[in-house]
């Protein structure tokens, strides 16, 4: 079942940025801009088909997102049904499209998830108290301590403790208060590792211990429930959870800046600081490999409404990402066309090639070292 779920929730991932895409083709043809190319993946190509409404569609080996290739993609271009020739007001709807359609899947997607039981992430996380059910908690292990009677009993990180000595644990006031009562004691713990449930027998620390009588952080998981009040939450924790992104890449972004930055002293205390700064950001993002190993690890530990939550996130923080002013980004292209048009200076089809790739230069550098911290992380190193 962790197979065909990570699986779904590849194909989902892929099905996000061909929802981004569609957005932009939608918005310039509605627009009277031509429409090439619809791409699924990237070149080289496997296969095309003509369109009746003229556009080409192709799928792509390298299935790492899509692309929409419109007439006369730069600024400057001139003729009829060219995205140059449009006025600015056109070219920002066609740019922001992808992401109106990116956050309206991710609040679609919420919303059905606060009809199934939708994780609760934050403490404050938006709801309407009225309709709101806890329909599912669950007790979770965290970081094991070495040595600790965890351990030793061979619990792992994201284990669901459902009983201690032949008590049903709820929640983590329960779970504490079950281990105080056999302390020091040989124990029974039922618990359930990707959707399987074991046993194991383990002796507690005594209630004297400082790091506790199992020797494990806990962590709760709350799922929740609504039901006429469905799709104000998806759009108010859709909202939520957007904030929540950019202050997350702000912080990961001012990370990376104050290590770059460390590196250039000569002070070794700030090298170290800007160390642990780069290792922070570096803990805070993923890219393709992290996604895929978390995807896995989700569909294994937490099922179906796991993957759909994960995949929400992302189309969000696809949508976060791609209206920042990256260049060689939707919010990128959108920023440099207003700047040059607030400097009244014409953006050249060389200066708009130039600025794109130097921008999608930099986001290459950037995927690499992801890529090779993803890498790291996985195994261990």
């Amino acid at each position: 079942m962790g197979t065909i779920l990570f699986i779904l929730g590849i194909i989902l991932f892929i099905a996000l940025v061909v929802v981004h895409e569609l957005g932009h083709a939608i918005a310039a043809k509605r627009s009277g801009v031509e429409v090439e190319e619809f791409g699924i993946g990237f070149p080289p190509r496997a296969w095309k088909k003509k369109l009746k409404n003229g556009v080409l569609l192709t799928l792509n080996w390298l299935p790492l997102g899509g692309f929409v290739k419109l007439k006369g993609e730069s600024d400057d271009a001139k003729g009829k049904g060219a995205y140059g020739a449009a006025t600015l007001w056109v070219k920002t709807k066609i740019l922001l499209a992808g992401v109106v359609m990116n956050w309206v899947a991710a609040a679609a997607l919420f919303t059905i998830l606060a009809l199934a039981g939708l994780p609760q992430v934050f403490e404050n996380q938006f709801t309407i108290p009225q309709d709101t059910q806890v329909v599912s908690q669950k007790v979770v292990t965290g970081d094991i301590g070495k040595g600790s009677p965890a351990e030793k009993a061979g619990l792992k990180t994201n284990d669901q403790i459902v009983s201690i000595a032949g008590e049903t644990v709820n929640t983590i006031t329960e779970l504490q208060a079950a281990t105080k009562r056999h302390a020091g004691q040989n124990v029974a713990i039922a618990y359930v590792r990707a959707g399987e449930a074991k046993t194991t027998e383990v002796r507690l620390r005594p209630l004297s211990a400082q790091n506790g009588q199992l020797g494990t952080t806990l962590g709760e998981q709350v799922y929740r429930r609504s039901t006429w009040s469905a799709p104000i939450v998806g759009i108010g924790v859709t909202a939520q959870f957007s904030w929540e992104t950019v202050k997350g890449i702000g912080g990961a972004l001012a990370n990376v800046g104050q290590g770059l930055l460390s590196k250039l002293s000569n002070d070794a205390s700030t090298k170290k600081a800007g160390d642990a700064a780069l290792h922070t950001a570096g803990s805070s993002v993923a890219g393709p490999v992290g996604i895929v190993n978390f995807l896995l690890q989700t569909a294994q530990n937490s099922g179906f409404i796991g993957v759909m939550f994960i995949i929400a996130i992302l189309s969000l923080t696809l949508a976060v990402m791609n209206i920042l002013p990256i260049p060689a980004l939707d919010g990128g292209r959108l920023f440099v066309t207003l700047l040059f048009r607030a400097m009244k200076k014409p953006l050249t089809k060389e200066k708009e090639e130039s600025i794109n790739a130097t921008g999608f230069l930099a986001l290459m550098g950037l995927f690499v070292f992801i890529t090779i911290l993803d890498i790291t992380k996985l195994f261990g190193k």
